[in-house]
């Protein structure tokens, strides 16, 4: 009896071992794949925007060239693709030859300006290859390496991890079986419950029961197995607990080692933690009180709230935390009730962005007069200069930029005022008939020297909050970009239709369209898509960016979209009047 319950032991607990180290051998091996591959694609990632960096800053060898020397620094097959998705260059090869790529998942996302992953068999063999292409000017690169050397670094992995598991069961068998009899030289189990099976399997007679005999209850089970049972649950809190105690640990620490300042509050509104950064901050928090004793900024308190009770993320700007600093404020909802609220400290970047815009707009306020003074000089020299002198066109050059000088100061100084908030509107209802009207009649003779078709679409009337004069400025640059921007086409659509919360307006062009790597970065300050032309017809590269701060400013969005060879759509939105002004609805 005693050696059938001392195997029975040391089986078990050899099974349980085996089940272990085979566990760790495939958690191992699964983990190591997935390290492996993301190295494998972080590396070809990098080498691939390197490679796209200089196709757009190398214009000395030619394509092929750089193809070779790349795939060759790379180890892996190079390519230039097109915007139509045909090969201008490979280095394994001929550009002729190649298929078109332009239904590559890859190159599908390079052309929306991000970096394209793809894995797939791309040769007879099946072998698997990993794809990355990145966006560059009229196209996109892409590298291509094979994961063969991946198979073979992972069957040497399993190999070795097979040998280290098959050596840990091996030395694990010894213990197994000092644990084994160390069990059953207790007594306790083995034999106890054999008796209890026994007594059970044939119980005593009923004459022996009459005659008094005590029938076994359930004080006198074996104590053996609840003692065991209670230990492992305590082993297992035990465990939980210092695995839950090392977890906020370095989550404190984490939180601690931020510059931003962090407070969490439970879903009664009691402060529950904060971070160094927020008791740096107030040098008053206070645990378990209410969230106003320790912080008495209304926006902090109104965000922490809002989060708490609708479950989602909000925003808001702190100004009286600390006097004379100003705090991003982002509360988010925690699982089980609450917020947490992060404060990030704007002030040094604010007052560096006011340097920025005073130092701009001084400039631009100094350089008015001598500007004025130099054109007007130069076109009073032009009046007395014969028409066939050689010095008349020196004198143009002159009178040329200084007027385009004399151009970008006011858009600076018109672009400073806006962000500033310098420049005060005059918001009042308007119908967007009045603005198209107004809009379509000062631009009719300019686009009709063009040849451009000018049309107006109105498909609402209802009234928007807006300042008429800085609505025709946005107006004006749009459609001055659209008439030297799309002046390949014959027709300008200008109209406005109705969207949730107000109106969109949009200036329609047809002409070559613009690339859309460039879309995201339009109403970038001295952003060019073509940068030689917008010289040539006299651009700042500030038009765009007067409209958006303008647009912002009157609490609307602004964007671009376009598509190569059709055209190009600019769409602004305005506030409806009603939602401003309820009473008046």
């Amino acid at each position: 009896m005693k050696n059938r319950v001392f195997f029975r032991y040391w089986f078990s607990f050899a099974s349980l071992v085996l089940a272990v180290v085979v566990a760790l051998h495939f958690l191992m091996a699964h983990a190591w794949q997935k390290s492996l591959a993301a190295e494998t694609e972080r590396d070809l990632r990098q080498k691939t925007l390197m490679f796209a960096q200089r196709i757009d800053s190398d214009r000395q060898g030619s394509l092929q060239q750089i193809t070779a020397q790349q795939a060759q620094a790379a180890g892996a097959r190079a390519t230039i693709i097109d915007v139509n998705g045909k090969v201008l260059a490979d280095s394994q090869v001929d550009p002729a030859t190649s298929e078109n790529l332009a239904a590559s998942e890859e190159f599908a996302a390079a052309l929306y300006g991000q970096v394209g992953v793809a894995k797939r068999a791309a040769n007879p063999l099946g072998v698997p290859i990993l794809f990355v292409a990145a966006p560059i000017q009229g196209g996109a690169v892409r590298l291509a390496h094979p994961l063969t050397d991946q198979g073979d670094s992972t069957s040497a992995f399993d190999e070795r991890s097979w040998m280290a598991a098959l050596v840990t069961f091996l030395l694990a068998m010894p213990l197994a079986w000092v644990s084994a009899r160390w069990v059953t030289s207790n007594k306790v189990p083995g034999e106890d419950l054999a008796a209890t099976q026994e007594f059970r399997a044939s119980p005593p007679p009923i004459a022996h029961s009459l005659r008094g005999a005590a029938m076994p209850s359930p004080a006198d089970k074996p104590p053996f197995l609840p003692s065991v049972a209670q230990t492992k649950d305590r082993a297992n809190e035990d465990e939980d607990e210092s695995d839950s105690r090392q977890d906020q640990q370095q989550l404190e620490t984490l939180l601690n080692s931020m510059q931003d300042a962090v407070i969490a509050v439970d879903a009664d509104g009691l402060v529950q933690w904060a971070n160094r950064g927020m008791e740096k901050l107030t040098q008053r928090v206070r645990l378990q009180s209410p969230l106003v004793q320790t912080v008495r900024d209304p926006e902090l308190l109104r965000a922490v709230k809002e989060a708490t009770e609708s479950g989602t993320v909000r925003s808001s700007r702190a100004i009286s935390i600390v006097s004379g600093k100003t705090f991003d404020v982002t509360a988010a909802p925690l699982p089980d009730g609450g917020a947490v609220a992060v404060l990030r400290d704007l002030t040094e970047r604010e007052r560096l962005e006011k340097t920025r815009r005073d130092f701009i707009a001084n400039v631009s306020h100094e350089l008015r007069t001598p500007l004025t003074s130099i054109q007007g000089y130069s076109e009073t020299l032009l009046d007395t200069i014969p028409s066939d002198s050689a010095q008349r066109e020196f004198l143009e050059i002159i009178r040329k930029n200084a007027a385009r000088m004399a151009r970008l100061t006011e858009d600076l100084l018109a672009l400073a005022r806006v962000e500033s908030g310098e420049k005060r509107f005059e918001l009042e209802a308007v119908t967007p008939e009045e603005l198209l009207r107004d809009a379509a009649q000062n631009f009719a003779e300019t686009a009709s020297a063009r040849n451009l078709q000018l049309e107006v679409r109105q498909e609402t009337v209802q009234p928007v909050m807006a300042d008429r004069d800085a609505i025709h400025h946005v107006f004006g640059n749009l459609l001055d970009n659209a008439v030297k921007y799309g002046s390949s086409g014959d027709q300008l659509i200008l109209g406005a239709r109705p969207v949730e919360g107000g109106v969109e307006f949009y200036v329609q062009d047809f002409g070559s369209g613009i690339p859309s790597e460039h879309l995201s970065r339009l109403f970038e300050r001295f952003y060019r898509v073509d940068k030689a032309r917008s010289r040539e017809s006299g651009g700042t590269g500030l038009g765009l960016s007067i409209a958006k701060h303008i647009v912002l400013a009157h609490g609307g969005t602004i964007r671009a979209e376009s598509e190569l060879n059709h055209g190009a759509t600019f769409l602004f939105t305005l506030p409806s009047a009603q939602d401003q002004n309820p009473e008046s609805a």
